[in-house]
């Protein structure tokens, strides 16, 4: 049986599909009371590419930045021409006045549907790409949030050579938001290492997704998937094809730890094991779980975030009665 279809969207079918979901979407789209708190940004690359300031001193003042590196190698990597360049480039796309500005908004959402939520102390910082695959660090428990801003250069950028190409799809400018957006909503959804269905996973990944769509609720859907658009519109037309075949292979209940790594892990498609695969989208169980988490909000839009977060994977499938349709 032929599940997919080639993704040739029109006009109208654009507005079709944006009409259809915007009741749901825009339930997030409330005012929030309390005013945005201004947030600072401290730069520590700027202090650590800068001779002028001694290595002691700024050992001093961040103490935890030198992590297992060896003193030699740390004096070394300051003085280093590609990674002052690296992170010169990565700091020329980055405007920290609008970032303060975005992050203060983002800060006063969450606190709206998080009230325990405090500010994060905001670092941002050059690896020189070492940490492309997880460029945003937020730690809940001591309040920090480190933002690495070569991993937003663009994915043109000539430092990202030899790095895969569906991890560039997600490291350019626009990516730093939503990308920090998420790593908040991953600390505040619970997991339970209990969770060992096909459905857990899809829906735990639809609760962050879920947080994205109240904290940043103006962001294209893409962004927040880390997405293309195309691949994005990709998942958007072939809905019912990947739910079907989900079900029709017995998927969705299914405790196999593989399916995480074909359909939810970060790659160039999904695996569905046919002859499309190529054409597919990556990441479509997050795709799914977000869905299936959209019209639970469509059934029950009066259920709390807090509460929702801690709805178990198979409450929330049973009361969004998730069918998609052609």
């Amino acid at each position: 049986m032929k599940f997919f279809r080639i993704v040739i969207l029109s006009a109208a079918i654009l507005f079709g599909i944006i009409s259809c979901k915007k009741d749901a979407e825009n339930i997030w789209k409330v005012d929030v009371e309390s005013p945005a708190e201004k947030v600072q940004i401290t730069d520590i690359s700027k202090e650590f590419f800068d001779a002028n300031v001694p290595i002691e001193q700024f050992k001093e003042k961040y103490p935890w930045f030198q992590g297992s590196v060896k003193d030699e190698d740390f004096v070394n990597r300051r003085k280093n021409p590609e990674e002052i360049k690296a992170y010169q480039f990565a700091a020329s796309k980055i405007d920290l006045n609008k970032l303060s500005t975005d992050l203060s908004t983002l800060f006063a959402r969450v606190k709206h549907y998080f009230p325990k939520f405090n500010n994060p102390k905001v670092y941002t910082f050059s690896s020189s790409t070492q940490m492309y695959e997880q460029p945003v660090i937020y730690d809940p428990q001591q309040g920090y949030l480190f933002i690495d801003i070569s991993g937003f250069m663009g994915e043109k950028s000539e430092f990202y050579q030899g790095i895969e190409e569906y991890f560039k799809k997600s490291m350019n400018p626009e990516n730093l938001l939503p990308k920090t957006s998420e790593a908040i909503a991953m600390a505040i959804v619970p997991y339970s290492k209990d969770s060992q269905k096909f459905l857990d996973e899809m829906v735990f990944s639809g609760k962050v997704m879920t947080l994205q769509d109240a904290f940043i609720p103006d962001v294209p859907d893409h962004l927040k998937m880390s997405a293309t658009a195309k691949q994005y519109e990709w998942s958007q037309a072939n809905e019912t094809g990947i739910w079907n075949y989900f079900v029709e292979n017995d998927l969705v209940f299914s405790p196999d730890p593989r399916l995480t790594e074909r359909f939810i892990s970060v790659g160039p498609f999904s695996k569905f094991y046919t002859e499309t695969d190529k054409e597919s989208s990556p990441q479509v169980g997050i795709f799914t779980g977000w869905q299936i988490c959209r019209k639970f909000f469509a059934e029950k839009p009066e259920t709390k975030l807090a509460d929702f977060i801690n709805m178990s994977a198979t409450d929330i499938f049973n009361q969004a009665a998730y069918k998609p349709k052609d």
